[in-house]
């Protein structure tokens, strides 16, 4: 197996369920170093310790596993990770695969198919739910009929683009990007794309005028190669235009999809896709105007750019008309493995990695001119709104304080299974009418120059007012709505407002925050912020089903209590409506050294015991301590007091 695949695969381990995916090393590793451009001596000692330590792979040798696993792998289909269809949290997983051709989701015969549930809540009846035009607001999803579900599916509507009237239906792909260095830093599948492309222009193909192209490779090299075998122009020409490198469109940082509303005089508004090569497909995080969104691998990128739709089957519909107007199917333009091959051969060479990545941390001639304060300690800016001095060792002691029982809390949010990073860490663009824009806007930041998420990560007042801020989070707290809102309980009535906005009233009340949600908590990406953005909020505790495993260490090395229902046991099975009052006692029994089991929770009028899930002695020694950080400073602190100077 080439190395790019190995490393495409070792990526992506936490999407399929491992911690990591572990590839001996061998010939083709030290190919690959060679072909990187690595120092020759640097290669011989990689060579030479790996026999050393046992870590060659010689494939004469057969490895002495203490278990092996054998799959049966089914028959393939038609199938690519997109929108699931749950109710319960995340709608869009890596796991759920689907049918790739939305006349697939329901029996031809219009009986329902086994992903009838899935169709029936991707496609809800509701006119008020749009994936292309405004945020869901008001009523809740309504599931429909299968028959129902049949006729929705098509209902196409005229729209105006670039002066030329064109007809759109549910399902038409607005979003095709090459993107996320899982897959674009993999020579194999980038020069199949770009030869798919080649093909496909030289048959007369366009890509649809609806859709939104663009390539943003995770390698440097990649444009070097397209270069040296000539393979730039026909990707130009479906619109797969360089945009940058790394981190675009799977996280976010796209405009607006075109067309934003695509209905006509008294239609339904469409059901939007979005295809991408990245490896996270979660809702609200590729584009907040396109809710389906589907992971595909740079050649099927292109092909739907060219299909325009999620509505059409690769395996037997045309993609396309050639210029002499006769249909083409993607088997036509499908590069063979030795045509791929050929290319790589004669474009990738080894001093293209030298000369890429020379002064890859020199930066250009304004990174080069930015100003550098001197000093010991880093020259905090108090009108930054990027980059501003966080709260985190506020009031620290050079001692932890002892650990207290939590008395008083009030839920802040009450969610329900498949709750991913997505959902609580802020991530993609920053929308105008949010507490993260109100914020920029009341700092004198123009609109245009609100940037992202990603780029204002070392503002915590804006990373706060982002977290739990997804537009497609179900609040339970507050049904009948989505998005970023719960309800105030420290107000009369209990009004709706921001998860933000709320956290401020409960802190200035010195009310302790607690979260509730079912299995999976924290599932994905496991961003820092998603545990901090949590803790800066004021959540003590979270009480869970079961949880992602980084993610619940994450939580505890910002201070957060991580609390398991009973088995068997959820919210809803304990008759939890989340405006109760909650009490957790036997947390200090860690000021003994020792990490209690469970702990009592008493939340209104019930009572259960929860699992502690903090896991090994050193997890408890961060809780301790307030945190990881806390942890860490302190250890410094005791270090430098103890070394001679």
């Amino acid at each position: 197996m080439p190395l790019a695949n190995r490393a495409t695969i070792g990526n992506m381990s936490p999407e399929y369920g491992s911690t990591i995916a572990v590839f001996p090393i061998d010939d083709e590793t030290i190919r690959y170093l060679r072909l990187t451009g690595r120092d020759p001596q640097q290669v011989a000692l990689v060579e030479a310790y790996a026999k050393e330590q046992s870590l060659w792979h010689d494939p004469d040798a057969e490895p002495d596993y203490s278990e092996r696993l054998e799959l049966d792998s089914p028959p393939s289909s038609r199938r690519s990770p997109g929108p699931s269809g749950r109710r319960t949290g995340s709608r869009s997983r890596r796991q759920d695969e689907l049918p790739t051709a939305l006349r697939d989701y329901v029996q031809g015969d219009g009986t329902p198919s086994a992903l009838d549930q899935g169709v029936a809540e991707t496609f809800p009846a509701s006119d008020a739910v749009s994936a292309v035009d405004d945020d869901l607001a008001g009523a809740p999803d309504q599931p429909l009929s299968p028959a129902a579900a049949r006729d929705h599916m098509s209902d196409p509507v005229p729209v105006r683009l670039d002066g030329e009237e064109r007809t759109i239906d549910h399902g038409a792909v607005v979003i095709a990007s090459i993107t996320s260095c899982t897959n674009t830093s993999n020579p194999t599948v980038m020069v199949g794309a770009a030869l798919l492309a080649k093909k496909a222009v030289e048959r007369g193909l366009e890509r649809k005028p609806w859709v939104k192209t663009s390539l943003a490779p995770g390698s440097k090299v990649v444009m070097d190669y397209y270069e040296r075998a000539g393979l730039i122009p026909y990707l130009e020409k479906l619109g797969f235009h360089l945009v940058g490198y790394g981190c675009t469109t799977c996280i976010g940082n796209l405009a607006r999809s075109s067309p934003r509303s695509a209905r006509g005089a008294g239609a339904r508004p469409r059901r939007a896709v979005a295809v991408l090569s990245g490896n996270r497909n979660f809702e609200g995080r590729i584009n907040p105007d396109v809710k389906m969104n589907y992971l595909a691998s740079p050649p099927l990128c292109v092909a739907y750019a060219l299909a325009g739709s999620m509505d059409v089957d690769l395996t037997s519909d045309p993609i396309g008309q050639a210029s002499e107007g006769q249909d083409v199917f993607l088997a036509d333009l499908w590069p063979s493995s030795q045509e791929v091959q050929e290319v790589i051969d004669g474009a990738v060479a080894a001093e293209m990695f030298t000369r890429g990545y020379a002064d890859v941390f020199a930066g250009d001639q304004r990174w080069q001119e930015l100003p550098t304060p001197e000093g010991d300690t880093f020259a905090w800016d108090e009108d930054s709104t990027y980059v501003r001095k966080p709260p985190y060792f506020d009031g620290m002691s050079a001692e932890p304080q002892p650990v207290t029982d939590i008395s008083g809390a009030r839920v802040l949010a009450m969610l329900g299974d498949s709750v991913t990073t997505d959902h609580i860490s802020p991530a993609g663009s920053i929308k105008a009418d949010s507490p993260a824009g109100w914020y920029l806007s009341e700092h004198g930041v123009e609109r245009r120059d609100f940037n992202s998420y990603g780029s204002r990560r070392g503002n915590h007042e804006v990373m706060i007012r982002g977290t739990f801020a997804n537009i497609r989070l179900r609040n339970q707290l507050a049904p009948g709505t989505e998005g970023g809102l719960t309800r105030d309980l420290t107000r009369d009535g209990g009004p709706v407002t921001t998860i933000y906005e709320a956290a401020q009233h409960y802190a200035a009340a010195g009310t302790p925050l607690v979260v509730l949600a079912g299995k999976e908590y924290g599932s994905g990406s496991s961003r820092d912020w998603a545990a901090k953005g949590t803790a800066l909020l004021g959540v003590r505790a979270v009480i869970a089903e079961s949880y992602e495993r980084i993610h619940r260490s994450n939580l505890i090395g910002m201070g957060v209590l991580p609390l398991q229902f009973p088995a068997g046991q959820d919210a809803a099975s304990l008759g939890l409506s989340g405006e109760e009052t909650f009490d957790i006692t036997g947390v200090s029994a860690m000021n003994a050294d020792e990490t209690p089991r469970t702990v009592s929770v008493r939340a209104g009028d019930r009572q259960f015991e929860a699992v502690v899930r903090i896991d090994t002695p050193s997890e408890a020694a961060y809780y301790r301590h307030g945190g990881i950080m806390q942890y860490v400073l302190r250890s410094l602190l005791r270090a430098g007091a103890e070394t001679p100077r």
